[in-house]
């Protein structure tokens, strides 16, 4: 008779923290019930690699441990998928509480020439307002991608010019296209965004407003001179202070103009966050105590 075993592994792991950081952002993932050994690396030193490196990791601890080779493989991705999915809304929520500082590092990262045709779409919101005035400080032609006439007029207020990507055929306004286009939205508003850029124009995407990030293909990626997608953003927290603390000078000069829609009394905040769900409002929100 033969005698079958099960193959038994013992396995170590270690790593170095590198050239970049001063501590280990590796995170290791041990499962020899499952045969599955996971190592996500810091991203190169890139801002929040740990948070990166642990996320996938916690989310690959989550597979099942039963099944087929090729159902082991499908868990997988879709655990990495669960992880990339987490980590685009932690960022988005970064951003969102620093959103000064994203409009500031998003210049920085995509730098725009005095005359250049920019757009922006969201043009008039938290961060796309801000957006929008250091665009018009640093000389550029700016198009804000609005939706209403209330928002356009606040738009225009701010130096920009309006168009309305609610309405049907929105691009024919611009048929010159753009050089640079920052898209807060994504879905269809993005694409038509992307597709309005020249040949040799920047792309840079920041929000998804619209449920799911621009899909950027080959052929656009080959004739546009830059194209720099919601990875962007984590990269942007190790310098949050210094950008912060310059877009409070900027405010305290008069040089940048938050936009506030609406002021509540604290003892109101239910009724804000229901005004914020509903898409009742312009700019940002404000609670008062």
């Amino acid at each position: 008779m033969s005698e079958s075993r099960a193959i038994q592994w013992n396995s170590r792991a270690i790593s170095h923290v590198g050239a970049v950081r001063k501590n280990n952002e590796d995170s290791f993932l041990h499962r020899p019930d499952l045969g599955v050994w996971v190592v996500a690396d810091g991203m190169g030193g890139h801002a929040a690699g740990d948070v990166a490196s642990q996320t996938v990791v916690e989310c690959m601890t989550q597979m099942p441990s039963n099944g087929s080779l090729s159902a082991l493989v499908d868990a997988a991705e879709d655990k990495l998928l669960e992880a990339n999915r987490r980590l685009l809304a932690l960022a988005v929520n970064q951003h969102q509480r620093t959103i000064g500082s994203t409009a500031v590092a998003l210049l920085e990262r995509t730098p725009v020439h005095a005359g250049e045709k920019v757009l922006v779409a969201p043009g008039v919101g938290g961060l796309g307002s801000l957006l929008v005035q250091l665009l018009v400080r640093a000389g550029a032609t700016v198009i804000a991608g609005v939706r209403g006439g209330e928002k356009a007029a606040i738009a225009e207020k701010l130096g920009a010019r309006a168009v309305d990507y609610s309405e049907p055929g929105w691009t024919g306004r611009l048929p010159d296209g753009v050089d640079v286009a920052f898209d807060g939205i994504g879905g269809d508003v993005g694409a038509a965004a992307l597709a309005l850029l020249v040949n040799g124009g920047r792309f840079s995407a920041y929000g998804m407003v619209a449920g799911g990030e621009t899909v950027v293909g080959e052929a656009d990626r080959r004739r546009l001179e830059a194209v720099v997608g919601m990875a962007q953003l984590p990269e942007f927290w190790a310098d949050t202070p210094r950008r912060v603390q310059h877009v409070l000078n900027e405010a305290a000069a008069g040089r940048l103009t938050p936009i506030i829609g609406r002021i509540y009394p604290l003892a109101e905040a239910a009724a804000a966050h229901a005004d914020i769900e509903a898409r009742r409002f312009v700019g940002k929100l404000l609670l008062t105590t």
